[in-house]
Formats: C-alpha cells, structure tokens, sequence
C-alpha cells in the first residue's frame, strides 16, 4: 500500500488575528512533493489555523490516493496529541475541526507524528505565504519558493538560479487551493529544500521572519526555604513567598511596568510562582493564567534537604543524578530528562498560543533553565553551568524558522 507524507503548519499574527496555513504531500517512498495547499482565512486563532492545515493535508492526500495510508507530521503538539487521542479537545472550536479532519480518511490509515518546527519548514513557509498574500488583498499562488525548494541538487548545479526579477515578471498561477508540484528528479529533494531555506541565492533579501515570540522567563522570589538552598520542588511543602520574596516580587513589577512590553502573564501552579505573578499582573493590569508544565522538578525524597544532607543520605542516588538526565532523585522524583519533557510540551503550547506576543513566564529554577538550555542546544550537563537568582530576569526569543536566541540570562538589576 503506498505511504503519503502530510506536512501541515498554521499561524495567527495576533492570535486571534490575520491567520493562513499550509501543507504539502509528499512521497514517502522518493521524496518527491505531489501537492500544496495554503490559503488566507481572515482573522483566526492559531489552533484554528493549524487544524485547518490538518484538513486541507488530508485532502490533499485523498484526492491523490484515497487508499494510501497518511502519515501526518505536524510542529503543533497540541493537534497531535489530540487527534491521536491522548488529549482531550475542550475548545469548542475544535471539535468540529478535528471532527472533519477524522471523516476525511479512515481513522486506522492515518498516523500523527510531532516534530520540531525546524523540521516543518516548507509548510511553515507556505502558511506564510498565504498570510502575506492576504495582508496584501491577494489569494496565495504557487511563489518562486516552490521551484527552488523542489529542485534537485544536480539541477542547481547545472544552471544558474533565475533572480527575482525574472520569476516575478512571468505570469503567476492563479489556483489557490492546492497546487500539484513537478520535480526533474527527486533523489535530493529534502537538501535542496534544506539549502534553499538556510541558504539564499546570492543577492537575495534575508527572510523575513516577523515579529518574534518573546519569552520573559522570571524566577519567583524567595521564599523561606530559599536562603537555606533546600530542594523545593512540586513534590514538597509548596512554600509561600517570604517578605524579601515579595518585596522583590513588587521590584520586578515596577521595572517590568517600566518597560511596557509584557502582553501575558502565565505561572507555575505552585504557590510561589502565582504568588509571584500575582503581583506583576495587578501592576500591569494583565489577567494571570496558569501552566501546569512550568512547575518546578519533583525531588522525591529530597525534597527539604540541602545538597549536603542528600549527598550523606542518598550518596549513590545523588551521584547517578548528577552524571545522568535520565537518573531520577530518590523517592520517585522527576529525572532532568522528564522535566525536558514536560517543559518543551509547554514551551510549543505556549508558543503557539501566543505568537508575535511577550509573554512573562513565571516558574522555577529548573523549567527556565531548561527553556535556556533547550534554546542553545546545549547539552543536559549545561544546567549545572548556569546562575538563576531568586526574581532573576531571563529572556528568549523564538521565531518563525524555528531558530531561537537567548537574549538575557539572570539579570537581577531591578533588585538594586
């Protein structure tokens, strides 16, 4: 039976706001892209715009070969969850969305997969496409894009790249739904599409990759146990904030206030944080929600104890801890590779919830290290190389190819 790829992306400039989406069909057997869609949908949520990428993949792919079996690889965790049916889908906007996408191809003949958004380039391309042909009063058409993506390694190598100018003067097609893609020769497909997205043709503008997502990631402040450097995670006394934790909570509003570019407010579950984010959301006057995924490790046994009382009880179990992200604290605590885990299924969620927007992330030591940490690709030892005070001030930027920069580590300057 053949295998069809769906590689489906969506986003929303606002959330809601201007939204469009995209998806291409590809080979799995050669490589070779068979089909495209995108188009403008006016003013939309993200969700709703990746579940209509979903569909009109899966479209795409019936109208080539109803009886194929369709792997879908989408950067959204949340529609893979849901439509592999791990996850609930509590929107009511959903529903009827994921309902449609089920009704296309018989359940049992499509598989969802999760890939990072770097991997999920040509559809993130093609959904921008389709916002900038509507913020332009156009319908999206197949763009130069296509060609270069498409074409193979030796056929670059053969003949020089047309400019800009060239392509653009030659009449545009103008279907607008999904548009079948012809390749000369398919054994390179992904490097050409690889080299084309990283590596312009000479003389060409740099993309264009918008307004970043940013990240202010905040540390909450102290709390009584944080002065005795005790492990404090979610699986202990979930401490208040102490008088100096407050007083530091009310310095980071004001400079944050100061700023004026924070657009949401979004914490740890655990008292500290919300207590935290309680205070910087009243001086903003933003509503505060709550993330479950940004709380802090659960340490188990350890939970009270300093290093030292740990490393005289649990010698063994400390020392696995410290060489391996997979070794857990004793007790049944988190390993730093579960917490990786939890922390980058929140990141996608949140990132995909509020696109172009500043979003102040109140949580812990070990989440916002670990967002930093993931950001660099470091590796897991990276998080015993990094300083995170009490009411520190951490920044990431994240943007549409998928790349991200660390703007700000630690800055404890509105303390002073």
């Amino acid at each position: 039976m053949r295998e069809l790829i769906v590689e489906a992306d969506g986003g929303s400039r606002g959330n809601p706001g201007p939204a469009g989406y995209g998806a291409v069909v590809i080979d799995a057997a050669t490589g070779e892209t068979l089909a495209e869609a995108a188009e403008y949908l006016g003013v939309a949520t993200n969700n709703v715009a990746e579940y209509s990428g979903l569909v009109a993949g899966l479209r795409a792919a019936r109208d080539l070969d109803p009886t194929a079996t369709v792997r879908v690889r989408m950067d959204s965790k949340l529609v893979v969850e849901q439509m592999s049916g791990r996850w609930q889908i509590k929107h009511p906007a959903m529903r009827p969305l994921a309902a449609e996408a089920r009704s296309i191809l018989p359940p049992d003949r499509v598989t969802y997969e999760w890939i990072p958004r770097a991997e999920n380039k040509h559809a993130d391309r093609l959904a921008n496409e389709a916002m900038d042909a509507g913020k332009r009063g156009e319908q999206w058409s197949p763009s130069q894009s296509t060609a270069d993506l498409d074409a193979s390694r030796a056929a670059r190598q053969a003949a020089p790249v047309k400019g800009r100018g060239e392509l653009r003067d030659q009449p545009r097609p103008t279907r607008t739904r999904t548009t079948p893609v012809a390749t000369p020769d398919t054994n390179d497909i992904r490097a050409a599409r690889n080299v084309a997205s990283e590596a312009p043709t000479a003389g060409a503008a740099p993309p264009d990759l918008g307004t970043p997502t940013t990240f202010v990631l905040l540390r909450h402040g102290e709390t009584p146990l944080t002065p005795q450097k005790r492990f404090s995670g979610s699986g202990g006394s979930d401490p208040e904030l102490s008088d100096t934790g407050r007083q530091q909570a009310e310095r980071v509003a004001t400079a944050l206030a100061a700023r004026g570019t924070v657009q949401d407010v979004i914490s740890s579950p655990l008292a500290r944080c919300r207590e935290t984010a309680a205070i910087v959301a009243a001086r903003l006057g933003l509503d505060l929600r709550i993330e479950d995924g940004l709380r802090e490790t659960d340490f188990g046994a350890w939970e009270g104890l300093t290093f030292a009382e740990v490393r005289e009880r649990y010698p063994d179990d400390m020392s696995a801890w410290l060489s391996s992200p997979d070794a857990e604290p004793t007790g049944g605590g988190e390993s730093f590779e579960a917490v990786a885990h939890r922390v980058g299924v929140a990141r996608d969620e949140l990132l995909a919830a509020h696109t172009g927007r500043t979003v102040l992330l109140v949580s812990h030591v070990t989440p916002i290290k670990t967002l930093v940490r993931l950001a660099l690709g470091a590796p897991p030892e990276a998080l015993f190389r990094m300083e995170l005070s009490a009411a520190s001030l951490s920044v990431v930027a994240y943007y549409g190819d998928g790349n991200a920069s660390v703007r700000l580590l630690n800055d404890t300057s509105a303390l002073r």
